[in-house]
């Protein structure tokens, strides 16, 4: 058995379209959700008006579950609600990707080919988030979703002033003082990091999935080679683990993402006369 490269390897090509074994792993995925989707529709169709029983009681429980743990982020249903579709689909997806990487025959499975007159072996199935590119891609649509809903929720000036503090800068200099407009400037600074950690987020995200499942690929095929029977079970299991803590690491970090993004920041300006006002209240006496 050969080490997996860093690369995924074509196993077909379909015009200039190169089909990588990676993406094979990924549309298998796909197929095993439509055939999850269509089970659970029909069983909708019949316990129409009726207590759910059998598959829709395990996954409305699953659904249950999940709303739990998203409100503690969200503090809101109906931010929960909202976000589902997206961090469920991301929770989902790479959790089943990472297990299908595990069953019998993903990485020996394959056909050898002879590359610059070396022999090498090509496996026909890869588990999918050991591929960068599979990675970067969820990373950037999270990120990219991110920005979308933040601009519907609070408005575009509004949360373009989160990255480009040009309207603090602007009140700042309508009353000037020393303080306010060194506020203002290291603000301005401030937002053009965020900026830069926008980009850092796509980076951590896509890398530390891609990191972490291409090990245990890595782990595995070492242990198989060395003794094929009953010494790698320890390390499968160990990867069942990792790929539901992979899962839920991406997903919670795309709802925290989410949840940021459509929070709008309140300006220093009107928290500081609020302040002020409530100091100078008069204290009750008893």
């Amino acid at each position: 058995m050969t080490l997996p490269p860093l690369a995924a390897e074509p196993v077909a090509h379909i015009g200039n379209f190169a089909i990588t074994n990676t993406y094979v792993n990924s549309f298998l995925t796909m197929i095993g959700f439509v055939i999850f989707a269509y089970i659970i529709k029909l069983a909708l169709v019949g316990y129409k008006n009726k207590a759910p029983k059998g598959v829709l009681n395990f996954f409305e429980s699953i659904l249950e579950v999940l709303l739990d743990y998203f409100d503690r982020v969200t503090r809101d249903r109906k931010k929960s609600l909202r976000f589902l579709p997206l961090v469920g689909t991301l929770f989902f997806f790479i959790l089943v990707s990472n297990w299908i990487g595990l069953l019998p025959g993903i990485g020996s499975i394959g056909f050898w080919e002879i590359k610059e007159g070396i022999k090498e072996f090509v496996p026909l199935f890869r588990p999918a988030n050991t591929d960068l590119n599979m990675t970067l891609s969820m990373a950037v649509l999270v990120v990219v979703v991110s920005h979308v809903l933040g601009v519907v929720a609070i408005g575009f000036f509004k949360y373009a002033n989160k990255f480009i503090k040009l309207g603090d800068l602007y009140k700042a200099l309508r009353n000037p003082t020393p303080v306010r407009i060194m506020t203002a400037v290291i603000e301005f600074f401030v937002g053009l990091l965020e900026i830069v950690s926008e980009v850092a987020k796509m980076v951590s995200l896509s890398l530390r999935l891609f990191g972490n499942v291409f090990a245990g690929e890595v782990l595995l095929t070492v242990m198989a080679s060395l003794v094929a029977y009953l010494v790698p079970l320890p390390f499968l299991g160990l990867e069942l683990l990792v790929g539901i803590v992979q899962a839920t690491v991406f997903s919670m970090l795309t709802l925290v993402y989410l949840t940021i993004a459509t929070t709008e920041v309140h300006e220093h300006d009107a928290v500081s006369h609020k302040e002020d006002a409530e100091m100078l209240e008069p204290t009750p006496t008893v």
